[in-house]
């Protein structure tokens, strides 16, 4: 089974009723795509009564990729508002508790910052991390090259079948350290998880986080249709080693992440007759 969809659902005009306010935005993207990344978890842990709202607005079946706090990842440069790393991982558990119990928690995803590279130490604070997140899915995202080197590249994969997490592979630009090859390696039989940031190699490179202007430059980038038949193809042979293949495209720089992400669907044979009808209040009109 290949799982289609985008980071966020707050900025794809594409998926949207006319009719729609923004407070229904998720509503509407639920009826486009089964699966999202929650990217607003990374910035802050997020409320209960936000993660219960987000249960109610999308169909049974639909899941979440909750992004880990950026705090728990090391992205984070100014104060961390808990007073311990415990407190931080039990509020992060807490918030999406909700998700799990409502069987919407497809992962947690836990992408690493450039700078953490292959060192003993890091391995260790995978170790930790996932020991903190052992009562839930969790995906691995590297970002620095280092993790896929000749030399440790076998050893990376063996620490995630070890730790039974999820490889996170990644199509980004060849931008130097501070990005990973796609290796479509599955560690784990269940599931898989693929994200596409793009392959614009000057924006990867160019710009930096500390700039207010890199998320309109990072991942403007527009997939051509062979480079979605070639990543589709290797969705394929990892569907041979996986159950699931989640796959979501953060190419969104310039909006064309719902397109390509359509576009892929049909591809590969995965498009649907359309978007799904909205749910239904039996209280009144739509929820």
């Amino acid at each position: 089974m290949i799982q289609v969809g985008l980071t966020g659902w707050g900025d794809h005009p594409d998926v949207y009723s006319p009719t729609s306010n923004a407070k229904e935005k998720l509503i509407d993207y639920s009826t486009h795509f089964p699966i999202v990344e929650l990217d607003s978890s990374f910035y802050a842990i997020q409320p209960e009564r936000n993660i219960l709202k987000w249960i109610r607005e999308t169909p049974d079946t639909f899941q979440f990729i909750v992004k880990a706090y950026q705090g728990m990842t090391g992205h984070q440069r100014g104060k961390i508002p808990y007073d311990t790393p415990e407190e931080m991982f039990q509020a992060f558990r807490l918030s999406i508790g909700p998700l799990k119990e409502a069987g919407k928690l497809a992962m947690v995803l836990v992408q690493f910052p450039p700078w953490f590279d292959c060192i003993r130490a890091h391995v260790e604070e995978i170790r930790y991390i996932c020991r903190e997140l052992a009562d839930y899915d969790v995906a691995i995202e590297f970002r620095h090259q280092s993790w896929y080197s000749d030399e440790f590249k076998e050893k990376t994969i063996e620490l995630l079948r070890e730790l039974k997490a999820i490889h996170t592979v990644c199509d980004e630009p060849q931008a130097g350290e501070g990005s990973v090859p796609f290796v479509p390696i599955a560690t784990r039989a269940d599931k898989t998880f693929v994200r596409m940031h793009g392959r614009n190699v000057g924006g990867w490179r160019n710009v930096t986080g500390d700039s207010k202007e890199w998320r309109k430059v990072r991942y403007l980038y527009n997939y051509s249709d062979e480079e979605l038949e070639e990543i589709g193809a290797a969705v394929a042979e990892l569907e041979k080693q996986s159950e699931q293949v989640f796959i979501v495209f953060n190419n969104n720089s310039g909006g064309h992440a719902a397109e390509n992400a359509k576009r892929f669907q049909r591809l590969q044979g995965l498009d649907s007759a359309g978007p799904a009808p909205k749910q239904l209040d039996l209280f009144g009109g739509e929820e």
